[in-house]
């Protein structure tokens, strides 16, 4: 009898303590994270473009580090009121870079009176990326309209 008590009390340790040592979660988020990592570190730097569509001269520029997207900034025409306007604009937050993707909207500022609206989308690949952005200014009567981009790395 003295056997059962002990092999209940392994038992009850055993179902208090559950461990599954597989190791393939550990590994999968590790190699998922190097990964990611080595793909964030390929894009860093600063990138200059231009745009295939919307008026000749308008620029893109921008930085990454790691898995953000910095220092957007659209040089050009947009329109406001029918109107054609030359400038120089950027939301001060950043874009989230996942998988070599970019794709966001940023509204700056949140709460104020006349918001502008950013909204990016690209793909990293080596060297050049592409994507859309427009960036809209509503109660002034502003956009850009959908602006498809190019750019490579400086």
């Amino acid at each position: 009898m003295r056997i059962f008590p002990l092999t209940l009390c392994f038992v009850l340790i055993a179902a208090c303590n559950p461990v599954v040592n597989d190791g393939s979660d550990k590994k999968e988020k590790v190699t998922s994270s190097k990964k990611q990592t080595a793909k964030a570190d390929a894009t860093n730097g600063h990138w200059k473009g231009t745009f295939s569509n919307g008026l000749t001269g308008a620029k893109i520029s921008f930085d990454v580090d790691g898995n953000e997207l910095q220092n957007l900034t659209f040089e050009g025409y947009w329109r406001c009121d029918g109107k054609l306007d030359l400038t120089t604009i950027g939301p001060e937050k950043s874009f989230t870079i996942e998988d070599g993707k970019v794709d966001g909207v940023i509204i700056e500022p949140e709460d104020g009176p006349a918001p502008f609206r950013f909204e990016l989308h690209g793909t990293f690949d080596g060297e050049t990326a592409a994507g859309t952005l427009q960036i809209d200014n509503v109660p002034a009567g502003c956009t850009t309209y959908k602006l498809n981009w190019t750019a490579e790395r400086k």
